[in-house]
Parts: C-alpha cells; structure tokens; sequence
C-alpha cells in the first residue's frame, strides 16, 4: 500500500509549482533586488497590470512577498529568508522520510537549485538530469516558436550553459529545431534517457 503524501508537502509543491512559471521566476528576482510597484514591474516585464497583480497573489499566497502601503501606492519585496526557508522544509529529513516516490523529483530540485530559481549545475546522474530538463522546459510555451537567441536567453537565466542544456532539450525530445526555429513538443513524445540501461541510483 502506498505511503500518503504528508499534509504538510503542499505547500512545497505548490511552491515549485509556482516557481515553474517564467513570469513568477522573474517578479522574485526583481523584488529579490528591491521593492517595486505592479506598475513598475508590468512595464519591466512588459505584462499587463492584471497580470502581473494576479502572478503577485500567487507569490503572496506562499509568503514569499510582503507588501507595504503608502498612500495610493503599494510597494512590493521578497520577504527577508522566505527562499532560504523554504529551502531549509524541502530538505527536512522527516518530511522527506513521509514523501511519496512522485517528490523525488521535488527533492532534486531543491538540491540542485539556488534561492533564486537558478540551477547550481547540471547533474552528472542521467536520472537526476532528466528532472532538471523537465524543469527547464516549462519555461518555454506549447505552441509557440522560439528563435535561437531567445532560447539562449531563457536557458541563461537559469544556468550558464545554455549551449549544453540546449543539446540535451533537443536529445531528450522535449523541445524541437529547424532552421533556427525551436518550439516545445507535447510531453506524451519526450524521450526518457533516464530509464535507457535501467534506472540509476539517485
């Protein structure tokens, strides 16, 4: 009989969740850097005000954000230490004793990412490295066509290598090339390396 997830993962989840929207991701590295308004952060980001005040209720929601009135204003910051709290829950040795098998994947993911949602490196293990790709390819949108210099550039936010990870999208299936052009394939048509040879210890 399988192990329920315990009550007190979801809000790890949901966390993660949040973190694989690009637009989210972004919002944290600006407040990360000082408090902004959702107009000054609409304009940055080039988002409607909606938008951008809908991505903020997220943020808040998880207690990332705090937000400070003054007068018809309202100034938005990252919460001094919430990353490095959250960080500190995803590896807390009894919640992970209770998790169900579906977060190791949640578990790699906080060993291998920074507080701001920047990837540390590349994981050596093949199994390890497909949970990181699959990451990184919700940054990109179904349906939509990316020229290269914008794949580097979505890649480079979360690591240095882009030229790497980008051979390794393309290996594992999960985005496609012609001419120049990239677009994300349906997820029913990536390629798990991780399996090939059997399954490697994590």
């Amino acid at each position: 009989m399988s192990i329920m997830p315990d009550p007190d993962l979801s809000p790890l989840l949901a966390f993660f969740k949040a973190m694989a929207n690009e637009s989210r991701l972004r919002i944290v590295g600006l407040l990360a850097q000082r408090e902004r308004t959702v107009q000054e952060l609409a304009e940055t980001l080039a988002l409607k005000e909606p938008t951008v005040s809908h991505h903020l209720a997220v943020l808040k929601e998880l207690g990332l954000i705090a937000v400070r009135p003054e007068g018809v204003m309202r100034w938005h910051a990252l919460k001094p230490g919430a990353l490095a709290e959250m960080n500190r829950r995803l590896l807390d040795q009894d919640a992970a004793a209770m998790a169900p098998e579906v977060d190791w994947e949640t578990r790699v993911l906080a060993t291998f990412l920074e507080p701001d949602g920047r990837l540390k490196s590349i994981p050596a293990s093949r199994r390890k490295r497909w949970v990181v790709l699959k990451w990184l390819t919700r940054r990109f949108e179904e349906d939509r066509r990316y020229p290269e210099a914008e794949v580097n550039e979505i890649i480079q936010r979360s690591h240095w290598d882009n030229a790497t990870l980008r051979r390794e999208l393309i290996g594992a299936r999960m985005l496609a090339r012609e001419g120049g052009v990239y677009w994300r394939l349906p997820e029913a048509e990536w390629k798990d390396f991780a399996d090939q040879g059997g399954r490697q210890a994590a």
